[in-house]
């Protein structure tokens, strides 16, 4: 089994107060069938235009449905790997293409809807949260400006919605200043122009969703209704303070709800906004996911949700892994139904042509198609999101152009043990040390890292140079550093949780500080894939009765991630500021004549 990155983890965001033409990359895009059938296309063709995008009112009309999902506050373009996708050639072969920021997902997206006169923007949450530094530093309110101007229409929440918490996330919803921080420029924040849903996230107390659980989008008798909702496990991923008050219920339990709901006013044509989502069996956008057969090219969560949402539900845009795909799944009564997902960080999009019947009031599903498109950076910038850039980076700038270190060169965050992880679990040792000297090891967890440190100058600082705005991007959410005691048996149920309970069907592989090192053996399963024997700390076998001084981040320190026996340890000491401890050791260890070199990544040896 393939040991899955897990970007999409939330935590609690960080918090910092200041005053101060075209697509041209486009899929295979996977076809529910063929076409309308001969009748059909014989009546639209008596109406003249019905099936275009004419002036019309012809029995069949087609609706553009634009889409994305975890944007993450990525406005300006992400940097190294997250800021490019992978295409496949028509001779088999790949190549990397950079993709992203919103000055140019501004420029693709109108581009796109030139033509079509029925069209509509849906987002599959995560909008917010884990964000860069120009939108984080100011509670993503630059991300929801973004967003207005984009034009999007509705979206689902995502599990990084709630890093802030519901009142947070009302106010992102609503408007209005932050309640501690104030305004950051002389105009009141006014909320976002679209609406939030939130069908399944209800209140303990009222049983009620917090937010709206479904929105119905109407142009000329057209109707159709989007249902909103995030993973049901947002709690096992969020900080604890972020989901107080809240329940979160099944996601295909609450869609078939209300798209009852919606049946019964009258709205036959429905597309479910889910975050949560799938890995295909491919990294590349365009990988044609039904060539094997429909569905065979993705795995995860997505499949068995889809496969059991009422066939009510004409579509299904998906999100939280970060993964791209256009799938059809067989909804329960076998009929294929379009699945898909854009990605992250603003790099692709997605055209979905809905065919609406005016007679039924339903979406003909045998003429649904999709692709995903990449938001490539050779077309012009669009001037108001520039603007918007530039504005809240004149905010930003005293704070986070300031250097803190220096690296040799990039530092990536990707594989099952990474680079940047040991890094950071290296750094969050020497904090641990610098609070007890006792401090045996460090533990950092794989999605608590949002980007990789690159040695390309981001901005006038110089290439090697890295600001504290790089390293806000690479871990937003302020936690603390905490140091637990924990038993030697008790870590090795640490390190088998990596890979059973919640978190078998996708390893969350903890990085780890140096010193610490085992085996892990793929071709077992279970808990089993940890081989107990292999664990070393400074060359001696872990002793199950022996009492070891651990750093981790408060999130898991609290359990989060699936690992529950983090929570048991004794002794808490509360540290700083994950991101201070970061900065620490870079400023510690690195100058520009010495700079940190990429560590190994050997610390964990991988059977597979």
């Amino acid at each position: 089994m393939p040991v899955t990155a897990q970007p999409h983890q939330s935590r609690r965001r960080r918090r910092r107060g200041v005053l101060l033409a075209a697509a041209t990359v486009v899929t295979a895009g996977a076809l529910a069938a063929a076409a309308l059938p001969a009748s059909a296309n014989a009546d639209a063709n008596r109406h003249g235009h019905g099936h275009g995008h004419g002036h019309g009112q012809g029995r069949y009309q087609d609706v553009q449905l634009l889409s994305f999902n975890d944007l993450h506050g990525n406005l300006e373009p992400p940097a190294g790997s997250s800021g490019r996708v992978t295409e496949v050639q028509p001779d088999g072969t790949t190549k990397t293409v950079d993709a992203g920021g919103v000055e140019y997902l501004a420029t693709h997206l109108r581009e796109a809807r030139k033509g079509n006169r029925y069209s509509v923007t849906a987002a599959g949450g995560d909008m917010v949260g884990a964000s860069p530094l120009l939108s984080g530093l100011f509670h993503d309110e630059p991300t929801i400006e973004a967003l207005n101007q984009l034009d999007l229409d509705v979206t689902s929440v995502g599990n990084h919605e709630f890093d802030e918490g519901a009142k947070e996330l009302a106010r992102l919803q609503k408007g209005g200043c932050h309640p501690t921080e104030g305004c950051y420029t002389d105009k009141r924040f006014k909320g976002a122009d679209f609406p939030y849903l939130a069908a399944n996230v209800l209140d303990e107390k009222t049983r009620k969703p917090i937010l709206k659980p479904y929105w119905v989008w109407k142009k000329n008798g057209v109707k159709v209704g989007f249902i909103g909702v995030t993973l049901e496990g947002t709690p096992g991923i969020v900080s604890a303070e972020g989901v107080k008050g809240l329940a979160f219920k099944d996601e295909v339990e609450t869609i078939n709800k209300y798209a009852k709901e919606l049946q019964r006013q009258g709205v036959k044509s429905i597309v479910a906004l889910i975050h949560e989502g799938g890995f295909p069996a491919s990294t590349s956008y365009n990988y044609d996911c039904d060539a094997p057969g429909a569905g065979d090219g993705v795995s995860g969560p997505i499949v068995d949700i889809a496969k059991n949402i009422t066939p009510q539900v004409d579509a299904l845009v998906t999100g939280h892994t970060h993964n791209a795909y256009v799938c059809t799944i067989p909804d329960p009564a076998g009929k294929p139904r379009m699945v898909t997902s854009a990605a992250s960080f603003g790099r692709l999009y997605t055209d979905t042509t809905l065919t609406y019947d005016r007679r039924t009031g339903d979406i003909a599903r045998t003429s649904v198609k999709s692709a995903n498109h990449v938001v490539t950076r050779d077309v012009p910038k669009a001037p108001d999101m520039t603007r918007l850039i530039d504005k809240w980076g004149t905010l930003a700038a005293p704070i986070g152009n300031r250097p803190v270190g220096h690296i040799s060169a990039d530092i990536s965050r990707d594989g099952t043990e990474s680079p940047l992880g040991d890094l950071i679990a290296d750094a969050q040792l020497a904090y641990g040390r610098s609070q007890d000297p006792e401090t045996d090891l460090a533990l950092m967890n794989p999605g608590g890292i949002r980007a990789p440190l690159t040695y390309a100058a981001s901005g006038a600082e110089g290439d090697g140079v890295v600001t504290y705005a790089e390293g806000f991007t690479v871990q937003p959410f302020a936690n603390t550093v905490n140091l637990k005691d924990y038993t030697g048996a008790q870590l090795v149920q640490v390190l088998k949780e990596q890979v059973s309970g919640p978190n078998e069907a996708a390893p969350k592989i903890l990085q780890v500080s140096s010193g610490l090192t085992y085996t892990l053996d793929l071709t077992k399963t279970g808990a089993d894939r940890v081989v107990a024997d292999s664990i070393r700390l400074n060359g001696a076998p872990l002793d199950p009765s022996a009492t070891y001084r651990v750093a981790s981040n408060s999130f898991l320190a609290g359990g989060g991630d699936g690992f529950p026996t983090l929570n048991q340890g004794a002794n808490e000491l509360v540290g700083a500021d994950d991101l201070a401890a970061l900065e620490q050791y870079l400023t510690a260890n690195s100058s520009a004549t010495d700079p940190i070199e990429p560590p190994a990544a050997d610390r964990i040896t991988v059977v597979r």
